[in-house]
């Protein structure tokens, strides 16, 4: 039993990684520690094991470590690329590759050693602490604050139509539309071998859509997306990768449907036996999940010779050039499963080429295989996808062809993207009958055929809600409230705009959202007159925002109720020193602008100007054009109660986060369930 536990790691310490070898890469060290490890060993375990094997504990400590991780195992041969380990979750990736891939049993890492900095900045000799490794897991995740927005090309949410269930009323609305989808932003795809190469980038962003589900791949010419990171490089996967349990893949599937290659094979062997002549499958997407795991784990191509609702013909590729490959596979009737009916193999031809991709890795053998890390976290990103597709296989997909595989899987999980569409109003009927009080306003835009509107159908266009405790309970909440706005990750794209207060305990308490389009003067006069009107209609209240022209529009609109005395507006200090620093490069005047702007006082409010006056006149000027009472806090008369930015606002979206990337349907009921259980 232990030696199914516990196995050795080669660690190289010396030397560096030739990567021009017949094997890929290779580490030049020739004496390397040999290390005991198990399935649990964390990253500070391995990292505190190698620095006393070394005796160089609280002298050294450990960067990271570089895995020679097999990514192709062709017979006798296998090749190997370099892959990163920052921390825990990294480690997983070596352990799973060594279950995947068990003609490789002596995993060999090389550890990147560098001296202890004291605070001084000089070399610590005579500390006992290690100092924490970059990127170990033990390391706060710090969200960037350089994530892209993204202003879709369509204006309306591209939503498909559904049956009305909800009698019109005077909130329809009659909008000719398109059904499109939102344009492409997407990342182009990465070179051969760059997905084991130290990527310094957080890719926590997701592009707003990438369209159909077509069969053709995006070429690695394609736009690039720009993802600001951490400049420390000490964090490489967005925070939610480091609570991923890579365990789930073992759990059993839903709907029927194959979700991992371990679901039926406990002993990780798919793909790595042949075929047998009476071997059963449930369905046909069993069937042909099997037969293209084969050809990907052997590296070779198949072709389909038939393929309909009874049979399942492929042949080798070099069939009749010296391979005799075959596999036949039918239906039978009687017990509803597949059989494998006659087998031709092994393969008998060799891979006459090395390439990063296989052609039967296509986006339905990537969604069986990820289906429990969506389940696990819905927020996933596409690149930790890639990343632990590559690492299984061996094989590098495309990131289109990753998203199209998420995509699969969320609608299997949460149900189907556009059948979502369909299940919101019946939601909305039953929330508003189950739980009185509450405030669901779906707004709708007409089909149109022909010049003819089909009153059967609509299009989703916006949805407001709000519940009863929120109501009651911003009553005795500070009159202030905190709007802003953020992106939707799914099929559809679009935005959720929300609205937060503080109670006097400094409690944070969400009072109402509402999905739009996209943010803009209509988008954001829809939210804030239901708002006022079903939430906040206290007089005197103020509200945080940015600078965006939609909520100033909004605000500033004659009858809605948001003008002076009945309610105030205030900038939010952070998005006013981003726009200052557009114009204004350098890091100390933007901090004597903040310091101007949290001045409690008159006095010393002209001292921080003074200095800032002192490095730029113009820099006095451009915020001179901005009123003193929307960003200052000596002239708020005591309405923002030292709030200064929409700070809390960011709290709420991170309880929401993993819910932006499910189907309509599903997010809005999530915010439910994520209100009562988290705050």
């Amino acid at each position: 039993m232990a030696s199914e536990e516990s196995f050795v790691v080669l660690v190289h310490h010396k030397g560096s990684v030739n990567r021009k070898t017949r094997s890929g890469v290779k580490f030049t060290d020739k004496n390397p520690l040999c290390i005991v490890v198990t399935s649990t060993t964390s990253y500070d375990d391995l990292v505190s094991a190698v620095l006393m094997k070394l005796g160089v504990d609280g002298a050294k400590r450990v960067k990271k470590f570089f895995y020679r991780i097999p990514v192709t195992v062709l017979q006798n041969t296998v090749k190997y690329d370099c892959f990163t380990i920052n921390n825990d979750v990294d480690l997983q990736v070596m352990f799973l590759c060594r279950r995947q891939f068990p003609e490789v049993r002596t995993p060999e890492l090389l550890a990147w050693l560098v001296d202890v900095v004291s605070s001084s900045g000089g070399s610590n000799r005579n500390t006992n602490t290690l100092a924490n490794p970059a990127g170990s897991s033990s390391r706060p995740a710090v969200a960037s604050s350089s994530i892209p927005v993204y202003e879709p090309v369509v204006q309306h949410v591209a939503s498909p139509s559904f049956a009305v269930d909800l009698n019109g009323t005077e909130d329809d609305e009659v909008v000719e539309r398109e059904n499109l989808p939102n344009a492409l932003v997407g990342v182009a795809p990465v070179g051969v071998g760059d997905g084991f190469l130290v990527d310094e980038e957080d890719d926590d962003v997701e592009p707003d859509m990438i369209d159909d589900d077509s069969a053709d791949d995006i070429g690695a010419t394609g736009p690039a997306l720009e993802v600001g990171g951490s400049s420390s490089g000490t964090q490489q996967y967005p925070p939610h990768f480091s609570s991923l349990d890579l365990d789930a893949m073992r759990h059993e599937g839903v709907l029927g449907h194959a979700v991992g290659f371990r679901a039926r094979d406990a002993e990780g062997t798919t793909g790595l036996t042949e075929f047998q002549v009476g071997q059963q499958f449930q369905d046909k997407d069993e069937a042909l999940l099997s037969v293209k795991t084969y050809s990907i784990r052997r590296g070779v191509q198949y072709k389909v010779v038939e393929s309909d609702h009874r049979r399942y013909v492929g042949k080798c590729s070099e069939f009749g050039n010296g391979c005799t490959w075959l596999i036949r596979l039918s239906l039978r009737k009687r017990k509803g499963i597949w059989e494998v009916k006659r087998y031709n193999g092994p393969h008998t031809c060799l891979a006459t080429s090395i390439s990063s991709d296989h052609r039967s890795l296509d986006y339905h053998v990537i969604s069986a295989f990820i289906m429990p890390m969506v389940r696990a976290d819905a927020s996933v990103s596409i690149k930790v996808l890639l990343n632990a597709t590559a690492a299984h296989f061996g094989f590098r997909p495309t990131y289109r062809r990753v998203w199209m595989a998420k995509q699969k899987s969320i609608a299997l999980i949460y149900g189907d993207w556009d059948e979502s569409y369909n299940d919101l109003p019946r939601w909305v009927l039953g929330v508003q009958m189950t739980m009185p009080g509450s405030v669901v306003v779906l707004k709708t835009s007409p089909v149109r055929v022909g010049g003819q509107v089909d009153e059967s159908q609509a299009y989703f266009h916006r949805l407001f809600w709000t519940f009863p405790p929120c109501i009651e309970a911003f009553r005795h909440c500070k009159p202030l409230v905190s709007i802003d706005g953020t992106h939707l990750y799914g099929k559809y794209g679009g935005t959720l705009l929300i609205a937060i207060a503080q109670d006097g305990n400094s409690n944070i308490l969400p009072v109402a959202l509402a999905l739009v389009e996209s943010e803009n003067v209509e988008s954001w006069t829809f939210f804030l007159s239901h708002l006022r009107q079903h939430v906040t209609p206290q007089p005197g209240l103020l509200v945080i925002s940015d600078r965006h022209n939609g909520i100033k529009a909004a605000l500033e609109a004659p009858d809605g109720g948001w003008l002076p005395p009945s309610a105030y507006r205030a900038f939010c200090i952070r998005h006013v020193a981003a726009n200052f620093a557009l114009t204004f490069k350098g890091k100390d005047a933007r901090r004597l602008l903040v310091n101007a702007a949290y001045a409690k006082t008159e006095v010393e409010f002209d001292y921080w100007f003074d200095i800032l006056r002192s490095e730029d006149p113009a820099m006095c000027e451009w915020a001179n054009r901005i009123d003193y009472s929307l960003w200052t806090q000596h002239r708020d008369e005591g309405r923002r109660f030292g709030h200064m930015t929409t700070n809390i606002s960011e709290c709420v979206n991170s309880i929401l986060k993993g819910v932006r990337n499910l189907p309509v349907a599903s997010l809005v009921k999530a915010t439910y369930g994520r209100w009562w259980t988290k705050l």
